[in-house]
């Protein structure tokens, strides 16, 4: 039997820590390339093509609902009143969505192709890097200014040529505006939304990211490979760091308080002190790393590689490769999941959204014993939270051998605690449908 031999090969188990693996991968429509995750109700969005959202549940991996949008260049999200937020890139508008019935809200104008957006959760306001693709210089040059609880514009601020990321200093209070066309950034008052600054950065700006403990903001600069460290009370440079390539994506870690950033030309991942502002190690990655996370839960930044059509899943505790799974192809974006310890990833050219599991807390390391997999187990079908119930006194392991506390649908293989814990009991095979 095919499920009998994966777990006879799967006896001796890696640890918790190390068990990450596809969980799926969803066909939801053409072009997928933007992700955002729903604290509130557990769900993900995906922008799909240049027309619809998709809503994946965060539980069962199953499509909710698709919704047409007219484009889209970003997706936000607001857990205060939970809302989604949707860029629309060829009307200069965004579009609001109920985040509990996944409905739309409402529609209203801001500037040209919206992007990059952050959230002041204190004084429930958005901003919107207005990069105006295709546009005049004045018209590529403004981050608008949103009152998130009844969505309307306070304000429109002008800033450098191209703004294309934004970042909030949520110490200061302040927000940064990248500007790729000017190769500046912007610096924002948070309350009164007046430019402070204007910083020279190096050229064509790649990613912004912020650190909290040690109150510094992170630019890095594609084309002069290097990244800019700010320090966000004075706002002035007080660091560039070269990575030694073409820097891109970054994300901040603040287990250990490290900035990764991306390096494409190197193939590569380099992980920065954020007290030293020194590289601390640099971690082989795939081809063309585009996109990264910090998951938190088990303390690993996950990495898109665009033209591998993998994700390189990186241990931040001793910053070397855990694995590398094989997703969709393109994988472009991705969103975390706390409640399933579920990373998102949107596969461009794929049409798709692959779904990569962490075991976290749900799973245990065991050694099963030699003659756990004889006979053919025959298959019981459990329904509901009722029929799981069934399984309190066994010992429940996945296909891949992986004892799991709490299963939910998939087929599962159980033996009973009575017959030995040592393994030498038969093993039979349930199929749990929730």
């Amino acid at each position: 039997m095919k499920y009998a031999s994966v777990l006879l090969a799967s006896s001796c188990l890696l640890s918790v820590v190390s068990a990450q693996w596809l969980d799926t991968t969803i066909v939801i429509g053409t072009y997928p390339e933007k992700l955002v995750y729903n604290s509130v109700n557990n769900k993900a969005y995906c922008a799909t093509g240049y027309d619809s959202i998709t809503v994946i549940d965060g539980a069962t991996n199953s499509v909710i609902t698709t919704m047409p949008v007219n484009g889209h260049s970003c997706l936000g999200y607001t857990a205060t009143n939970n809302k989604v937020y949707c860029g629309n890139p060829h009307d200069g508008c965004v579009t609001v969505l109920d985040g509990a019935a996944d409905t739309i809200i409402k529609t209203f104008s801001v500037g040209c192709w919206p992007s990059s957006p952050v959230y002041d959760s204190v004084a429930h306001k958005l901003y919107f890097a207005n990069a105006g693709v295709g546009k005049t210089m004045a018209e590529e040059s403004t981050v608008t200014v949103v009152d998130g609880t009844v969505d309307t514009v306070i304000t429109t601020i002008g800033v450098g040529a191209g703004p294309i990321a934004l970042v909030r200093n949520s110490t200061n209070n302040k927000v940064y505006s990248a500007n790729s066309g000017s190769n500046d950034l912007t610096v924002i008052d948070g309350v009164a939304d007046t430019v402070i600054a204007t910083l020279p950065v190096g050229t064509r700006y790649g990613s912004l990211a912020y650190n909290p403990a040690n109150n510094k903001v992170y630019c890095s600069n594609t084309l002069s490979s290097v990244v800019t460290v700010l320090d966000g009370a004075t706002d002035s440079v007080i660091s560039t760091i070269a990575p030694g390539g073409t820097p891109g994506a970054l994300c901040y870690n603040p287990i250990g308080n490290k900035v990764y950033c991306a390096v494409g030309s190197l193939r590569a991942v380099v992980a920065i002190d954020g007290v030293t502002d020194s590289i601390v190690a640099t971690v082989p990655v795939g081809s063309d790393p585009t996109a990264l996370i910090h998951a938190p839960v088990n303390n690993k930044v996950y990495c898109a590689n665009y033209y591998s059509d993998d994700v390189t899943v990186i241990d931040c505790a001793t910053d070397e490769v855990i694995t590398t799974i094989p997703v969709g192809s393109s994988p472009l974006a991705l969103a975390w999941n706390p409640i399933q310890n579920r990373t998102y990833v949107a596969n461009y050219m794929g049409h798709s959204v692959s779904i990569i599991r962490d075991s976290g807390s749900t799973a245990v390391a065991e050694r099963l014993g030699p003659r756990a997999c004889s006979g053919r187990p025959a298959a019981t079908i459990l329904c509901g939270a009722s029929g799981v119930k069934r399984l309190a006194s066994s010992a429940v392991f996945d296909a891949m051998g992986r004892r799991v506390v709490d299963p939910r649908s998939g087929v599962f293989f159980v033996r009973d605690e009575g017959q030995g814990m040592r393994g030498e009991g038969r093993m039979r095979k349930v199929i749990v449908q929730r």
